[in-house]
């Protein structure tokens, strides 16, 4: 029953983090959109959106890499860690 649990979290976790990442790209267009048209309106010279763009798109591929590139960690990278950890004290 306990695992069941603690798999329902790790479920509920990932869902969460999906969500968080979803709501960073809708951000990241909403905001950048409004400054190409802030750029347009305002005589549509030197690209300047493109340093937003690009310093926040670096944080949204990273974001990504987080909620979908990395694995899970596992029971036994936690015991090797803590087998590691161990040696350390010694």
């Amino acid at each position: 029953m306990a695992d069941d649990e603690q798999v329902r979290k790790e479920a509920i976790d990932r869902l969460k983090n999906k969500r968080g990442f979803y709501q960073n790209v809708v951000a990241y267009v909403v905001v950048n959109a409004f400054l190409v048209l802030v750029w347009a309106l305002s005589g549509a010279g030197y690209f300047w959106p493109i340093w937003v763009m690009a310093g926040w798109g670096i944080g949204v591929v990273l974001h990504a890499w987080t909620v979908f590139g990395q694995k899970p960690i596992t029971e036994e990278q936690i015991q090797k860690e803590m087998r590691r950890g161990d040696s350390d004290i010694a």
